[in-house]
């Protein structure tokens, strides 16, 4: 998906497709989301075998439909790959389950993924981002994209408690739960793909907390301390480890990179960006907070409607599937002054909602603005300059905004 938007264009409202999968692979959606913000905060769209949903598009919408679950329900299913089909992890799977169940969920394992606690993780963390940027200072290219995929893995990893042997695999599991039509990772047609890698993550979690009951003790890894956590009176069971541990995985694995290259790709597109972050390391946190606004990797969250529901000027029937658009509602101009440009300096970066909003706010983003600022540092203290070297290829996906390929030749700095 282009983050540059090109030039604003006539929209013809009936005939617009969401689903178009070409629109996010070599499109554009960002000037038809300027215009439904515009005329119609409130779309509704049916797909040809039947399926519908209602999309919206402004900031406050969206925030409302994420932070209210006794309005727009989790438990039917979050994410758009799965539209049509309620999901049978429901009650079980953290993301999948609304408050008060949720809640107990979500504090026993977030206590671990506090600001505080990832702090201590920091010196690992640098470490591993440097070796990672190591290859592309030998003056080749150096395909970022494709070579990020990797990159929480080799950070979070070692924190997860899963060996390196391991990580390849995982990586390409969950590349391929969100985005199964991308011929990178697609095995046959996009339901085996998705059935495939559900089995394999849920299983692959499984396997791993057998073998961990049997040796006994704890290692002290994120995965690990799952199974202890209790919900109300009782310990989760292993069906509910398994799901909870696929989840993190996912959560680990499958925003981040995107959030890495797509803000690179900004900053070499404008180096004026560049020198001025460069120049100035203070600045590095707000960056983030930019890229994650620019890049909106999670393009878009899904919720059910409880009851008939007013908003955005129509009304979303019971049961009705919503599907929150966070690529949007971090363009909203009533929101955002001038949301289409990239700016590191932007006052209000930290409003961006890359992360969802209220119950079902990502509960990894301490890590990843931690992993997300030592990378930058890393990278402007190592780069003097960095050029694009062939074209990016964009992420088959209406749910990830990001990018297969990111070729680029990158110059070491000589001065401090």
């Amino acid at each position: 998906m282009r983050l540059t938007p090109g030039a604003p264009r006539d929209v013809d409202l009936d005939s617009v497709d969401l689903f178009d999968l070409d629109l996010y692979t070599s499109g554009d959606p960002h000037p038809i989301w300027d215009v439904l913000r515009a005329k119609a905060p409130l779309h509704h769209q049916v797909l040809p075998d039947g399926r519908e949903f209602w999309s919206l598009t402004r900031y406050e919408d969206v925030c409302r439909v994420l932070g209210d679950h006794r309005e727009f329900t989790s438990e039917r299913g979050t994410v758009v790959t799965h539209l049509g089909q309620d999901d049978v992890a429901a009650g079980k799977l953290m993301t999948s389950t609304d408050p008060p169940r949720h809640t107990e969920v979500r504090r026993a394992i977030g206590a671990k993924l506090t600001a505080r606690a990832v702090a201590g993780w920091q010196d690992r963390i640098r470490q591993a981002i440097v070796r990672f940027l190591e290859p592309a200072l030998d003056g080749g290219t150096f395909d970022l994209a494709e070579q990020a995929l990797l990159l929480p893995a080799i950070v979070t990893g070692p924190l997860l408690g899963i060996p390196e042997r391991d990580w390849a695999e995982l990586v390409q599991l969950t590349a391929m739960v969100t985005a199964p039509s991308d011929p990178h990772f697609q095995l046959g047609n996009e339901a085996a793909t998705l059935a495939i890698s559900h089995h394999e993550l849920v299983t692959y979690v499984t396997e791993w907390v057998k073998r961990r009951r049997a040796a006994g003790g704890a290692d002290g890894s994120l995965l690990d301390h799952l199974m202890s956590v209790r919900a109300g009176d009782a310990p989760l069971t292993d069906e509910e480890i398994a799901l909870d541990g696929y989840s993190i995985l996912l959560g680990a694995n499958v925003t981040t990179p995107h959030t890495v290259s797509g803000t690179v790709q900004a900053l070499i597109e404008r180096p004026v960006q560049f020198e001025k972050a460069q120049a100035d390391p203070s600045l590095i946190p707000n960056l983030v907070e930019e890229g994650l606004r620019w890049t909106s990797a999670a393009c878009n969250f899904m919720r059910y409607a409880v009851h008939d529901t007013e908003i955005g000027g129509g009304t979303i029937p019971a049961r009705g599937a919503v599907v929150a658009w966070i690529g949007s509602a971090n363009r909203d101009e009533s929101q955002f002054t001038d949301p289409h440009e990239f700016d590191i300096t932007r006052s209000n970066a930290k409003r961006q909602v890359a992360f969802g909003f209220g119950p079902h706010f990502c509960i990894g983003a301490p890590l990843a603005r931690l992993t997300l600022r030592v990378f930058f540092e890393e990278l402007l203290a190592r780069f003097g300059s960095i050029e694009l070297a062939g074209e990016p290829q964009h992420l088959r996906s209406y749910f990830i905004a990001g990018m297969t390929h990111l070729p680029i030749v990158a110059q070491k700095r000589t001065t401090p």
